[in-house]
């Protein structure tokens, strides 16, 4: 094998505010000789087919700061992308070339920590966040699925909707940022339970979306509708659960809709994640209601699941769901490196219908 492209996105600077795909990622031109590459013990190269964009990687392109350096664990210290590195999110790889006894030549595989890169040279102690890919099933479900759907972007709803959220049959689910990756899954596994649900968009397309292909109860336009007088609408007996992707005034005001013993599945803020004071965050200010409806409200991290029994659970039910026609995927592909840094930033500026994918080589 002859040396060949390894183009790959770094950060060139740290956002402050809304991520600009000149100003803050540099796709630089990068080679990678792999007949010659000298492994290490446990290592291994992995030819990356497709990446996930998902909202969690801005988190990781904050700059640190020190005053704060005590409100920040390890692991996210650890996690921060520093200037000229390149960026890691999720994603399937084929395994090229291999010093690991675990893993072998041609295994797909689907990482937590995989560089925006053509090929990665995965070192030891990293190896612990590939989890291997059934070829057979590939037979039903496109490849590119694995990339989130079928691990952890998947997971994440399913797992905090069934075991945070409580459903039960005859509630009504209010999910925010509907027509994103994870509330078109929320609200249709919701639907599965037997609940009423209602979600909110940013466009009529999406509204459109959520109505007529995933079958939800109800869905508005947030940007067209005071979201007080929508949730009175179609949440005329209040909200038995609610599912956070937005943070913020959304918050404030769905804690006066809640009713009593409500559960709040807190997944994302995502319209916090580009405030860099800390003074301009947005203070919620019906933080009462919790005490007086007694409502419960939890936060969670996927990884905690991956590996588990919950995750062969889900796994089963959702290739299921997904063959039996229950589940509606819907996914846009982009091709090609030099589209990351693109796709990413029109994710975050909420672009996207469901789920947004690069993809970047053939299988």
């Amino acid at each position: 094998m002859t040396i060949i492209s390894n183009k790959g996105v770094v950060l060139k600077a740290h956002p402050k505010g809304m991520p600009k795909v000149d100003e803050h990622f540099e796709l630089v031109d990068r080679t990678i000789d792999i007949e010659n590459l000298k492994l290490g013990e446990n290592e291994f190269v992995s030819r990356n087919l497709y990446l996930s964009l998902d909202p969690y990687v801005r988190l990781t392109l904050k700059e640190q700061e020190p005053k704060h350096e005590r409100t920040i664990n390890k692991a996210s210290k650890k996690q921060l992308v520093q200037i000229g590195q390149i960026i890691i999110g999720a994603g399937v790889s084929e395994i090229i070339k291999t010093n690991n006894p675990n893993f072998k030549v041609g295994d797909l595989v689907y990482a937590l920590n995989l560089g925006w890169e053509e090929y990665s040279h995965i070192k030891s102690d990293a190896t612990s966040n590939f989890f291997f890919i059934n070829k057979d099933l590939l037979k039903d479900i496109p490849l590119s699925y694995f990339a989130s759907f079928i691990k952890r972007g998947g997971l994440a709803p399913y797992v905090s909707l069934k075991y945070i959220g409580k459903p039960k049959e005859g509630e009504t689910i209010f999910v925010s940022a509907a027509a994103g990756f994870v509330g078109q899954l929320v609200g249709q596994i919701a639907k599965i339970k037997g609940l009423r649900v209602v979600g909110s968009a940013g466009s009529d397309e999406k509204v459109d979306y959520l109505l007529n292909e995933l079958k939800f109860d109800a869905a508005f336009n947030y940007n067209k509708v005071e979201l007080d007088k929508a949730l009175y609408e179609y949440c005329p007996n209040g909200i038995d659960i609610y599912y956070e992707n937005v943070g913020g005034e959304t918050l404030e005001v769905v804690l006066n809709h809640c009713n009593l013993f409500a559960r709040i599945v807190a997944c994302g803020m995502i319209s916090q994640y580009n405030i860099t004071d800390p003074k301009e965050k947005y203070g919620v200010k019906t933080l009462e209601n919790i005490v007086s409806k007694r409502l419960y409200i939890q936060g969670f991290v996927v990884t905690d699941y991956i590996g588990t029994d919950i995750e062969k659970e889900y796994e089963k039910e959702i290739i299921e769901w997904i063959k039996s026609g229950k589940i509606i995927y819907k996914e846009t592909i982009f091709d090609g490196i030099e589209n990351v840094a693109k796709g990413f930033v029109d994710m975050l500026n909420g672009k996207n219908i469901g789920k947004y994918i690069v993809k970047l080589a053939d299988y």
